[in-house]
């Protein structure tokens, strides 16, 4: 649009207004040249500091970062944390569906399971846990359970890339990468964003912690669990630090002299940063990653050199040691949770593998003045079916279940000692504080000091953000 000004003493057949004004500025030539400018503004601004350097949250937070333990496979909330006597009355009776609980199987005869576990109340809060939660009941008063989330999605896949990015459908940045993006991270000489996967990855691979539309610079670094954590992070023999730093020097006067050619490639940016970043870890990383000369009672706590603690206990224990160094933002994978069938069996073991090394991870965290300002967020992708479909006999199952869940939370500012919404009475769908996994997004973002709505980056034509199109932050969960 062009503005129209009327000569003096003509009649005005349209001024324009104050807004028609500014809108039209963006039409002109001069328009083009500041957007340019501000754009090389923000690069050198970013070649300076970095595009990881800490910044200043949107709101004052107590949490500076985050320890994210995903259980994939979607763990059961009613054998868990969310006892449902009604099923006991109801054992082996055939399944009444309705309309707000959803379930992925479908045909064949299908019937209410009770749970296989007694429950128990914990703590001065009377938090509900499984009674095979021996560790974790003595931390009850730490954590914040919450019971009324619900997603949309009854696949493992789709479920896993919304609960980690948002969006069912992946290519989006996972939540480690939105939270570097806002916060950047508090050591430079690491990643900002870490994940301790299983042996092989979890379904939907490492699209769950992609930078996704973000630059490179934000995507996730996973460690692998045997072997050396990171392949090559050493140079070959008869290479110096000296003949390393040479060609690394010589590398960056011919990336950057391409990269200012092609400025538009982000890609190219972050591989000259990593480059600079893999050279500074060959100093941090070992040191780090050497958890053997912790002390003998630690590991203990952890269960680390017994099983079936020991894979997870050392995770968590590294998780401890990162927040310490200024990872901002870490995810550990435990898993599958997938109990279609034997789930007193399956999610036994599964608990007796992570509920030692949770617990002394909460411990720990707290005994070093950490836990008030590191976010640890359970949770599975989704929850499990108050019925069984499979089989009969001894070897009770559940089915998947979006509608209900229980995610809990400790430290970071969150209202620990507290059980937040409820679900129906036989556990089949969230009836109390009922939100989308997209709030419980926003308000862990929130409890980082970030705002959703503000924390946006422009692709594809419009600004995105984690929640996808906004939603509200969960009162109740805040402190």
């Amino acid at each position: 649009m062009t503005p129209f000004f009327p000569c003096a003493g003509a009649r005005a057949l349209h001024t324009p207004t104050r807004r028609e004004f500014l809108y039209s500025l963006g039409a002109s030539i001069g328009s083009v040249a500041f957007t340019s400018f501000l754009a090389r503004e923000m690069d050198a601004a970013a070649a300076t500091a970095g595009p990881l350097a800490p910044k200043a949250g949107l709101f004052p937070a107590k949490a500076k970062s985050c320890i994210f333990l995903m259980m994939e496979g979607g763990p059961s909330h009613i054998d868990t944390f969310d006892p449902k006597p009604k099923l006991a009355a109801l054992h082996l009776k055939d399944f009444v569906r309705n309309d707000k609980m959803q379930s992925a199987m479908s045909g064949g005869k299908r019937y209410y399971v009770s749970s296989p576990f007694q429950f128990r109340k914990c703590g001065q809060s009377g938090a509900d846990m499984a009674e095979n939660w021996e560790h974790l009941a003595r931390v009850a008063d730490d954590i914040c359970f919450y019971r009324g989330c619900q997603v949309d999605s009854v696949n493992h896949p789709t479920a896993m890339y919304q609960m980690n990015t948002g969006n069912r459908f992946g290519g989006d940045p996972a939540i480690g990468a939105w939270v570097t993006y806002g916060l950047g991270t508090l050591n430079q000489d690491l990643p900002g964003f870490i994940v301790l996967p299983e042996v092989s990855h979890p379904q939907g691979g490492a699209a769950n912690w992609g930078n996704g539309f973000l630059p490179a610079h934000f995507q996730g670094t996973p460690l692998r669990p045997k072997g050396s954590p990171i392949l090559d992070l050493q140079p070959p023999a008869g290479v110096t630090r000296e003949h390393q730093r040479e060609n690394l020097d010589l590398l960056a006067k011919l990336n950057a002299a391409h990269h200012g050619q092609h400025p538009q490639h982000d890609e190219l940016a972050a591989r000259i940063a990593a480059y600079e970043l893999a050279f500074r870890m060959q100093m941090e990383v070992p040191g780090l990653l050497d958890i053997e000369k912790e002390e003998a009672k630690l590991k203990e706590l952890y269960g680390i050199g017994v099983e079936p603690t020991d894979a997870f206990g050392r995770k968590c224990l590294l998780a401890r040691r990162l927040v310490e160094k200024g990872v901002r933002f870490i995810q550990l994978y435990a898993g599958t949770w997938d109990s279609h069938d034997y789930i007193e069996r399956a999610h036994g073991n599964l608990i007796r593998t992570v509920d030692r090394p949770i617990a002394a991870l909460l411990s720990d965290l707290k005994q070093c003045g950490l836990l008030e300002s590191t976010l640890v967020v359970w949770c599975g992708e989704f929850g499990r079916s108050p019925d069984n479909g499979v089989r009969m006999g001894t070897a009770f199952g559940r089915d998947h279940n979006p509608k209900a869940m229980t995610i809990w939370f400790a430290g970071g500012g969150v209202n620990a000692g507290h059980t937040l919404g409820a679900t129906d009475e036989i556990g089949g769908t969230a009836v109390e504080c009922v939100h989308h996994v997209r709030d419980v997004h926003i308000t862990l973002l929130r409890l980082l000091g970030l705002d959703d709505n503000k924390l946006t980056y422009f692709h594809a034509g419009r600004f995105k953000q984690l929640s996808q199109f906004g939603g509200s932050v969960i009162k109740e969960l805040i402190a």
